[in-house]
């Protein structure tokens, strides 16, 4: 199947080969079609590196995922039971285990056909059956009006928690991802077809890499920039012909004196050569900002040894023999690559006087290079012969703690590309523990890496023995020691610089909760008035009737939906008192109370807004700056708490159609009034010497405090200016302009909005 569940065409090869050109026009291609492959093929295939692989088990899948699939055909016409067979056999290159071919037999006989997970575990075992089902895609979900974006993210996270049990749930979906993209040029539209290889890029190619799949990756890869950018692929392989031509065998060539260079001095080596991808090419161009023609080292040459020490040999031979690219020398043998890759890399200015690549490597370590994960797998035992493959990726445990704190599908995609699609750099703990981060990683990053704990609690860090900011970008080889504080929760602020997708999903849970605990309390506040006003109890209890008719998880949740202004008051009571003939508030402007707060020693005092409660997030509003003695009102702000407006105020028209964020709120005169609150006058000044001194004293002598002061337009004759007062009231405002009104200097002055 492809992304989004519809059928294309076969693939032409079982083997993971050169990807056919896809045609960029809308009309598919024709071809004559290839002969399936037949059972006793697949068996042979199978038994080529497992000779007790269970034959009948193989027959059995064979027939029966042929008999479900049926009639069905792709989108070429070719019988849709080719596509779960090409699959099968481009897995059989891998050296799989039965179950797993069997498994890519049946992947799709769930999704399309009327083939149950319960009948697959009465015909194949529990075992296949797991498998199957984590590879099966959702088709049918709670929510129906779920964007195509939320269900690639609900499959992607689905599949994340299968391959979390069990990694060969990810080899088959590569696979079966891998012969769509082969055949996707036969899909017409190219709008889906650019939506499929963009999914492709961005998740199944990083994954393919993660699990250490090269030719996966790569084939993954070049597909989809073909039909990203056709144009450049189309130019780079160009290129790539006419250096052919021009050089002729120039690879062989290079190779071979590489490998006399080796025999000189008695390193048994294997030398072989090729061209690095279209993709790749153009990769690092982007990356480097450069032209085709400023490119030397699209050759890369592997030189395969039979142990570690011949490796370092090698490399000294390599290098005394050819100048050295500097800055371009890398140990992957000492420090792995989290998918468990290890290579010496290095470059120099070679035979024929080209810049090329080198990678020395043993033949094991060659073969985890070849087939990542299943280089691991024993097909024998049908389990990872050197280790849980749960354990042995560190990358696996953080998407699955990314998938633990993000709030919904969409987000956890967004942080999965962030953890997975970036190139990496490597750290280390005081105790010499290795920790890879994405490029651009902060300390902050660093300490979620290490433990979530350890981020929530991070206040300060070491690089390399020195206090250095948690904004830091870290480098490879870095020594990091984290400081923490049990008394240290995370900043919101941590979210602007972390480039972790675990540390960025750690960070807005925090703030989720932090929100949450607020709207809670807003909430509470707002239905103990509404409750009250209409001559009821009130107990969070007493809300569970209104639990099911407003669509809330529970009490709790539904009282946060009040604070955050998401469900009304009156809809929580109409839903809890029918009979109750309440009259809705008309107008724009909710009432103000007329009644004065009789709670003058209570504890509420300090609080300057009657109407919320203490500890409540208030904001009074820029556009009016109220003041004690305005008539106010409050809007409640999702993640602000509530903002303070005048009643006149111009900006209340943007909520006229939303009465349910709209709190009655009046100014607390009982209490010591909060403080100073900022006045903004609006004052033309003569153009003269001391003015601004004749002003400030005027100020300065009626209590006030200017803390700004803005001159929006001069003349010769004027100054027109604004300036903010700090004032206890609307009283002591007015008495300050009334006292600059009387300064001969001052023209005019006036309250200023906005």
């Amino acid at each position: 199947m492809n992304a989004d569940g519809a059928t294309d065409s076969p693939a032409a090869t079982a083997e993971a080969g050169p990807a056919p050109e896809p045609p960029n026009g809308a009309e598919a291609p024709k071809r004559v079609r290839p002969p399936m492959m037949r059972a006793f093929e697949l068996v042979e295939r199978v038994k080529a590196y497992d000779p007790d692989a269970d034959e009948d088990l193989i027959n059995r899948g064979y027939v029966y995922s042929l008999k479900v699939h049926g009639a069905q055909t792709r989108a070429s016409g070719d019988p849709y039971f080719s596509h779960p067979l090409e699959v099968a056999g481009i897995l059989t290159s891998y050296k799989l285990d039965t179950a797993t071919i069997v498994t890519a037999l049946l992947h799709d006989t769930v999704e399309d056909t009327l083939a149950s997970v319960d009948e697959i575990e009465r015909m194949f075992g529990p075992e296949i059956a797991r498998l199957v089902d984590g590879v099966t895609k959702l088709t049918r979900l709670e929510l129906q009006a779920q964007s195509d974006k939320a269900k690639q993210a609900e499959n992607f996270r689905k599949l994340l928690l299968a391959m979390s049990e069990d990694i060969r749930v990810l080899l088959v979906k590569l696979a079966d991802r891998l012969h769509n993209m082969r055949t996707i040029g036969f899909i017409p539209k190219i709008e889906k077809r650019q939506r499929i290889a963009r999914e492709t890029m961005e998740i199944y190619a990083p994954l393919a890499e993660r699990i250490g799949m090269r030719r996966i990756q790569e084939e993954l890869e070049d597909i989809a920039f073909g039909v990203l950018n056709p144009d450049a692929r189309e130019s780079i392989v160009t290129r790539l012909q006419h250096l052919r031509a021009r050089g002729q065998d120039m690879v062989s060539r290079i190779a071979d004196q590489i490998a006399t260079a080796l025999k000189e001095e008695g390193v048994d080596a294997q030398v072989s050569g090729r061209e690095k991808t279209p993709f790749s090419i153009w990769r690092k161009t982007q990356r480097k900002n450069v032209a085709f023609e400023q490119l030397s080292d699209i050759m890369a040459f592997r030189v395969i040894v039979d142990d570690v020490a011949e490796c370092y040999r090698a490399l000294g031979t390599i290098h005394s023999r050819w100048p050295v690219v500097p800055g371009r020398f890398k140990d992957y043998i000492s420090v792995q690559k989290p998918n468990g890759y290890r290579s010496l890399h290095t470059g120099i200015f070679g035979p024929e006087r080209q810049r090329i690549e080198i990678q020395i490597r043993t033949r094991e370590m060659h073969e985890v290079a070849e087939f990542g994960v299943a280089a691991h797998w024993s097909y024998k035992e049908g389990r990872p012969s050197h280790g849980d493959a749960k354990g042995t990726f560190r990358w696996l445990r953080e998407l699955l703690d990314i998938l633990e704190h993000a709030s919904n599908p969409e987000e956890f995609l967004e942080h999965t590309k962030l953890e997975m699609y970036q190139d990496q750099c490597f750290c280390f703990t005081p105790k010499g523990d290795l920790i890879a981060l994405p490029r651009g990683a902060t300390p902050v990053d660093f300490a979620y890496a290490v433990h979530s704990e350890v981020g929530d609690h991070c206040v300060g860090a070491k690089i390399n023995g020195r206090m250095m900011p948690l904004r830091t970008a870290l480098s490879n080889g870095d020594q990091v020691e984290i400081v923490t504080s049990k008394a240290q929760v995370p900043s919101p602020t941590w979210e602007r610089f972390v480039v972790t997708g675990k540390a960025r999903a750690r960070i807005r849970r925090f703030i989720r909760a932090q929100q949450r605990h607020q709207f809670l309390d807003l909430g509470r506040s707002i239905l103990q008035k509404a409750f009250k006003a209409e001559g009821y109890d009130y107990a969070d209890k007493s809300l569970e009737g209104a639990v099911k008719p407003l669509k809330a998880e529970d009490a709790e949740d539904l009282i946060v939906k009040v604070g955050a202004g998401q469900v009304t008051d009156r809809e929580i009571l109409g839903a809890l008192f029918p009979e109750s003939r309440q009259q809705q508030k008309t107008g724009n402007v909710v009432p103000l109370r007329k009644q004065k707060a009789k709670e003058s020693g209570s504890s509420h005092a300090h609080v300057p807004i009657r109407g919320l409660i203490p500890g409540m997030a208030i904001h009074y509003a820029g556009c009016c700056h109220p003041l004690p003695g305005d008539r106010i009102v409050g809007i409640v702000t999702t993640g602000r708490g509530v903002t303070v407006h005048t009643i006149d105020c111009d900006t209340l028209e943007q909520f006229a159609d939303q009465p349910a964020r709209w709190l009655d709120v009046g100014w607390d005169v009982d209490g010591d009034g909060g403080g100073a609150f900022v006045g903004r006058v609006a004052l033309v000044v003569r153009n003269e010497s001391g003015s601004l001194g004749s002003l400030s004293t005027v100020i300065a002598k009626n209590g006030g405090n200017i803390t700004n002061l803005k001159i929006v337009n001069r003349t010769t004759e004027f100054w027109e200016m604004i300036i903010d007062v700090e004032v206890r009231d609307l009283k002591h405002l007015t008495n300050v302009i009334a006292a600059l009104r009387a300064t001969p200097v001052i023209n005019s002055a006036e309250r200023a909005r906005g």
